[in-house]
Parts: structure tokens; sequence; C-alpha cells
């Protein structure tokens, strides 16, 4: 039997002790499961035990056991629910977006510190490139006091800050870390000197084992010597930017105080402002607070009109966009984060979500994002981290349907689109047009074995031009299912046109195959038409002929009389694919055998006729390949 449950816990602290370590060595190769009820629930845990092991021995009063501890049963033990901002009267919800931000890019810095392998000169270099095509104003390109030294003073020494872009740098409250910073940007034309400390309780009496009082100092320290350096370089345009760092998990009234405190020294000016920047170091609540929070700081700020109010969200909750969208209706100015959400832990705002919703609002982000794969390629090759397929805007697949139904909406959308002849965006499941991205529609719909016969139909009609009536999309996506199921895979537009021309026998190798043929009128002066044609049947040179009232039934007589083939046509359908002197004619018809199988048939050619013509055939072939 398994020791008493007072005795294991007198001997393993489980809250101390990591899971490996709870279970030694010796024992893992020998684990060993019972049943909850073999050990009695700690007084103190609230938890789940859904693994108990013991440890063999060589005596069986002396086995021990082990709780594998899950999830809490009652995690309101342990965490507390954020509490609610005290605005009653908030109006950020009634707001909306109507003009783009200030942008600041944090990539080649808060970026960069979160990558498992920093980003070299060269990669920095390139990605402070893109940041500069694709029209971001305000760059952080690194921490003068870390490793970043070298490459910021080397921007602006060769000249290589654009005379539109202005560089940022990030400084702890430090006075010799604040001086060195200063030395990086020697020289500059305009720079942003960013310094922070942290404020909330957490860190004053963790971290620091300071009071409100002391950490206070500390900012007002820090905001003489940003003055103090900033006017021994009288030639650059100094900005200034101060980060009541934790600010999301601090009392509002405080993060005021230290704001406030910072601003009497370094005393901003409506053309001159200091920016406010007011981060969610880590997202600690849902993103209506987080907005309450940065109205309750604009609506309490002493000189609104001397301050920018900027936003840094973090994702720690998966809501860092919709933060910084809810904080931008609740009166910021400016918002900061990286291209694609990179950054620490779960990564920072991805500006390119937060402005491609933008512009599908029909507001423009003043970023150019036109180009959408060249963005990815670069942010892959500079970060060495793969952007998930499913990423908004800028993923693989995001404009991708697999699912027939959605795939039926998004052709019929098109469609649409092309009728209504105008520029108002409307496709259902496409909230943004691709092209618009630098992507074409040929990934828009691809097919699997979800797929139904309107993610077929797009694919043949965007890669080949053919424009299937609906009877026919369903009998050739039966075709596709059937491929895609045997296969277990994807099947691309090669694939497709590969079934397409076996099913409807427009390879060489097919039964009944036209050399030639000529039509006239059946009797002179008469209504009816004649046909008269040279066919190779297996290879066999053959001819027919067959008359009625127009070419395709004589068509149809011919096979009748000539290879005991019998159909009657449903229907028929004809459009031309490209234009000028390349255009064809692709023709479709829709026949019933004598004995009731339906068959269709298809034919491609540049004279009409003759792709009708061949379309008959096509379902003589089919009927003919079903007998056997």
């Amino acid at each position: 039997m398994p020791c008493p449950a007072t005795a294991f816990f007198a001997c393993y602290d489980l809250r101390a002790l990591g899971r490996e370590q709870r279970l030694a060595p010796a024992w893992r190769p020998h684990r060993l499961r019972a049943l909850k009820t073999d050990i009695a629930k700690p007084p103190n845990a609230g938890r789940r035990a859904s693994n108990i092991r013991y440890a063999p021995t060589h005596s069986a009063q002396d086995k021990q056991a082990e709780i594998i501890v899950t999830m809490l049963l009652d995690p309101s033990v342990k965490y507390r629910p954020f509490p609610q901002v005290e605005l009653p009267d908030r109006r950020w919800p009634s707001n909306i977006i109507t003009k783009a931000p200030r942008w600041l890019s944090t990539d080649m810095r808060d970026g960069n510190q979160a990558l498992i392998d920093p980003m070299d000169s060269e990669k920095k270099q390139r990605f402070f490139d893109l940041l500069c095509r694709i029209g971001v104003k305000e760059i952080e390109v690194g921490f003068p006091c870390a490793t970043e030294f070298d490459f910021i003073s080397g921007l602006i020494r060769d000249g290589k800050v654009p005379q539109d872009v202005t560089v940022q740098v990030l400084t702890q409250a430090r006075r010799d870390l604040i001086e060195t910073t200063f030395q990086s940007l020697k020289g500059a034309p305009r720079a942003i000197v960013h310094v922070y400390n942290a404020v909330s309780p957490a860190w004053r009496r963790i971290v620091f084992g300071m009071d409100r009082k002391d950490i206070k100092q500390i900012a007002i320290d820090a905001a003489k010597i940003l003055r103090d350096e900033a006017a021994k370089q009288p030639d650059t345009e100094w900005m200034f930017q101060y980060s009541p760092e934790t600010f999301s998990t601090a009392e509002l009234d405080f993060s005021l105080e230290c704001c406030e405190a910072v601003m009497d020294i370094l005393q901003p000016t409506a053309d001159r402002p200091l920016i406010l920047n007011l981060p969610a170091t880590v997202e600690a609540a849902t993103p209506n607070i987080y907005a309450d929070q940065v109205e309750w700081m604009c609506r309490h700020i002493s000189a609104r009109d001397k301050v920018v109010i900027s936003l840094h969200t973090h994702n720690d909750r998966g809501t860092g966009v919709a933060a910084a969208e809810l904080g931008m209706m609740a009166g910021a100015d400016r918002v900061e984060g990286c291209l694609l959400g990179n950054g620490e832990r779960t990564g920072n705002c991805d500006l390119v979500t937060v402005a491609l919703n933008m512009y599908t609002q029909g507001v423009h982000p003043q970023l150019d994002f036109s180009d959408i794969d060249e963005i990815v390629n670069t942010v892959e090759y500079c970060t060495n981290i793969k952007v998930h397929p499913r990423t908004p805007y800028a993923g693989d697949l995001v404009f991708t349907a697999f699912s027939g139904s959605h795939q039926d909406a998004i052709k019929k959308g098109f469609a649409a689109q092309q009728a209504r002849n105008d520029q108002q965006w409307d496709v259902p499941y496409l909230p943004i047009d691709p092209m618009d991205l630098g992507r074409d529609y040929e990934a828009v719909i691809r097919v699997n074995s979800q797929s139904g016969k309107g993610g077929v139909a797009w694919v043949l009609e965007q890669d080949k031009g053919f424009k299937l009536p609906k009877k026919m999309q369903a009998d050739f996506s039966r075709v596709v299912q059937a491929l895609a199921d045997e296969s277990s895979r994807e099947l691309n537009a090669a694939d497709i046109w590969g079934a397409f021309r076996a099913h409807y026998h427009l390879d060489a190798e097919q039964p009944v195959k036209l050399v030639d043929y000529h039509e006239g009128l059946a009797v002179p002066g008469g209504s009816g038409r004649s046909f008269v044609g040279r066919i190779e049947m297996r290879g066999e040179a053959r001819s027919i002929s067959g008359r009625g009232n127009g070419l395709i039934s004589s068509v149809l007589a011919a096979l009748r009389d000539g290879l005991s083939v019998e159909m009657d046509v449903v229907d028929y359908s004809e459009h031309a694919i490209g234009a000028g002197t390349d255009v064809q004619a692709a023709a479709y018809v829709e026949c019933v055998s004598a004995d009731g199988v339906k068959v269709f048939g298809v034919g491609l050619d540049q004279d009409v006729a003759t792709a009708s013509v061949r379309a008959a055939l096509s379902a003589a072939n089919g009927l003919l390949a079903r007998r056997g």
C-alpha cells in the first residue's frame, strides 16, 4: 500500500519543487499510475490530482507517491480579477478612428531584444531600410547602452537616416546611461530620447524596495538629466519621451503624478510636446480597461495640448491589437509596436494588423503595405521567425478558402463585383482585396478534400479561363473530390487541369478524335444543317455524317448513325477565353443518352463552331468510356 498522504506531503513540498525535481531520476523508468483514491487531497492545494506516481522500492511499505499538479479547481484563490476604472461617463465607446496615428516601430529595440539570435548590423540596416520604405517616420533603433551604440552612431555618421525620419533611443533613468545615450546621437539633426522607470506597486515593493516618493524622484532626476544633456548639443532638435513603465498595472493617480513631475521639469509646449507613453508592459486586463486608463489620463493630464499620448501594448492576453485600437478611440495620438507582432513573451502590438484594420474601414494608415510579401520575407530573414500562415493580412493562407461553401461564396462575390463594376469592395470572406497588398487571386481558393464545386471551378477559371456551367461544376467536383481523397493532399492547378483533360477526354488518346469536318445546308435553300466529318475511332479512320436543325444536332445525328452513340442535348453554352488575336472559344454541352445516362462535354478551339463539335465529341467519348 502507498504511504499515507500526510507522510507524502511531509516529504514533498509541491509548491517549492519543480515537476522533474519531484520525480527522482531512479523513478522515471518505472512511472506507475494509481487511482486518485489512493491518496488524500492535500489540505491547502485546491488542485486537481491528474496523475499519482509511485516510486518502486525494495519494500512495498516504503513506496511513495507523487502528484503531478495541474490547473487549480478554483483559480480565484491564486488570481484576482483586475479592478475596473472609475469612469462612469467614459466616452471612448462612442468614438471611431478617423485618422492615422503617429506610428513608432520598436522592431529594432523591443523586437530585437526578444530574439533568440538578435539581429547583426546587416540585418538591422535591412530592417531599418524596410521601415523607411513603408513610411514609418519614427523608429526606435535601439538601446545605446546595451549593444547598439555603434550601430546608432553609425546611422547618423553615415547619413543613413532620411530627412523625414526621426530615430528614437531608449534608456533607463540613470545618469550614466542617459549620458551615453546622448553620446550615441551626436550630430543627429533630430532625435527622440525615451526614458522610463517602473511605477507599479509590485515593482516598487519587490524589485526596488522603494515607496512612491522614491520612484517619483527617479523620474524627476532623469528629466533633469535629459534637459541638461540636450542643452549641451543645441544643434540637434531634441524631443523627449517618458514612460511610466508598468502603467497598465499601476495606480492611475500615481502614473499621473510621475508624468506631471516630468512635465514640470521639461516644460513642453504645443510646438515641442512631450511624448507620454502609457505602456501595457504586461497585458493584465481586457482591452476596455486599458482604454479606460488611457481616457482617464487624457482627461486628467494638466496640459493635454502639450503632450502626445503614445500607446505601447503587449499581447499577453492576445488582445494587444484591440487594446491599441480602443486606446486610440480613448484619445491616444501615437501607436508603438512591431511589424507582424514580434516582441517579448507573446509579442508587441502588430502594426500591420492595426494599420490594415484601419484601411479596411476606409481610413488610410499612411503606411504602405502594397508589397506585403516583401515585408514578410524581410521580417522572417531579419528575425529568423516564421510568420504564421494565419497571421492577419500577411499569412500565406489568410486569403485562402478550402471549404466548399466558402469557395462558392467567394466565387459568387467576385462575379458580383465584376458585374457591379464599382470600386466598393464587397466580397464574402475577404475583408480586403488581396490585390491591394500585392497578391493575386490565384491562391484565394485552393482545393483539397474539403473543397466544393465552386472552388474547383474557380481554379479552372483562374488558371485556364474556363467558366463551367453549374451542373458541369458538380460533375467535375466529384472527380476532384475522389482524386483529393486518394492523394490525401492539396491539389494544385496542374493536378486539376490534368484531371479535367482526362475526364472530358481532351487528351490525344481520346477514343473518338476529330480529324476535320464540313458543314452545310441539309437541303439547298432549306433551314436544316448537315455535318460530314472524318474521325479516328481508336486509331481507325472513319467518315460519319448526319443532318439536323443546327450544327450540334447534325453532329449528334452523325454520331448516332455512324457510331451508334445516341444522345440528346439538354444544355449548351459557350464563352470566349482571352482577347485579341489569341482569343479562343470554349463550348460546353450537357447530354443525356437513350438509356438516361447524363454526360458532359467540353470543346476548345479558335473557331466557335469547331469548339461546339469538339464538345459534342467530348460527351460521346464520356458515354463510350462508361460503356467500356
